[in-house]
């Protein structure tokens, strides 16, 4: 905020400026307006996107999780990996994790659960 229109001042004799008014209060805090709005926004936007994102993936990833947990025998750290992996390539296991982290998976099953990832993660 500009203050000069607030303070009463006139000219001195060796080319000085002479404060007529008391300033005190224009100096003694500074303004925090712009800080606050940005902190307001950042709240807003946590608030109003953020959180329900995130709340949105962790339903969809509950419900990814129970389609597999209630079709292939596989612990929690596996399907956190798989799930990583599918979001990485779209809703695909590549040939390269297959053959590593998912050999025991075979290509019917690969097929169900990235038809099951796509259905749940697409929604």
């Amino acid at each position: 905020l500009a203050i000069l229109p607030f303070i009463n001042w006139t000219a001195t004799a060796n080319n000085n400026v002479a404060i007529i008014n008391e300033t005190f209060d224009f100096y003694s805090y500074f303004d925090a307006t712009p800080f606050a709005e940005f902190l307001f926004d950042c709240i807003l936007d946590t608030i109003e996107n953020i959180i329900p994102q995130e709340i949105r993936y962790i339903i969809k990833y509950n419900d990814f999780k129970n389609y597999i947990d209630n079709t292939f025998d596989m612990p929690d750290k596996t399907v956190a990996l798989l799930v990583k992996l599918l979001e990485n390539n779209n809703g695909k296991l590549s040939k390269n994790k297959r053959t590593k982290e998912f050999v025991l998976l075979n290509d019917k099953q690969v097929a169900a659960i990235e038809l099951a990832y796509n259905k749940i993660f697409t929604l």
